[in-house]
């Protein structure tokens, strides 16, 4: 009988306001998070269809490192960027595609390859230290270590922050094999959506303005 009593006249009325208003506001906060993440590329690496975001992968131009022990006389550590066609080549296997791939994935993979000539081969896959490159009309230019998700907002306050000439609406975000983007830095200050993600190796290039 209470339960008929709550859901009946002005009762069911404020029930249902209720439900309805809690509705919105766990629809609106859903929202508001996929936006700022979805210029988060995400890609399945090495085809275990398990998704990895696009920062723990190497991608062209990388330098990988590949170390071996666990026998008398391992090959010697082979370092190498990786290159246009997304492979690197070793000794023994020959082209081995890394691109796209994590560290533990490839590692995984050389580990089998290097079986047929080794039995006991420890192989270990490690990355070079990953940054990102500031330039232009920033404080501090240069080369930045990658700490995780950055954006050009935060790339260009870790480079000292804009200098007085800076065009802070025509800042070029540059990814190794795709076309630059321009953004407008003012906007994506106020709107997250339009503060692209910074992967490592990318370039940020931040031009002088001339009015």
């Amino acid at each position: 009988m209470n339960v008929l009593r709550i859901f009946s006249g002005k009762g069911w009325l404020a029930a249902w306001t209720v439900l309805l208003a809690g509705f919105l506001l766990a629809g609106c906060q859903t929202s508001n998070t996929d936006t700022y993440f979805s210029d988060v590329p995400v890609v399945v690496a090495g085809g275990s269809g398990t998704a990895q975001v696009d920062s723990e992968i190497f991608r062209v131009g990388e330098l990988v490192i590949v170390r071996f022990s666990g026998v008398s006389s391992p090959p010697p550590t082979h370092e190498e960027r990786i290159k246009e066609d997304g492979t690197i080549t070793l000794p023994d296997v020959g082209a081995v595609t890394a691109a796209n791939k994590t560290p533990g994935e490839l590692q995984r993979e050389l580990t089998e390859a290097f079986r047929r000539f080794y039995n006991n081969l420890v192989v270990t896959v490690v990355s070079e230290g990953r940054h990102y490159y500031v330039g232009g009309q920033v404080r501090q230019p240069g080369p930045k270590a990658y700490l995780g998700k950055t954006t050009v907002t935060t790339a260009i306050q870790a480079a000292g922050d804009f200098t007085e000439f800076a065009n802070r609406k025509k800042v070029m975000l540059v990814r190794p094999g795709q076309k630059p983007v321009t953004v407008n830095v003012v906007q994506a200050q106020k709107d997250s959506s339009k503060d692209l993600v910074v992967l490592p190796g990318d370039r940020i290039d931040v031009p002088r303005r001339f009015y």
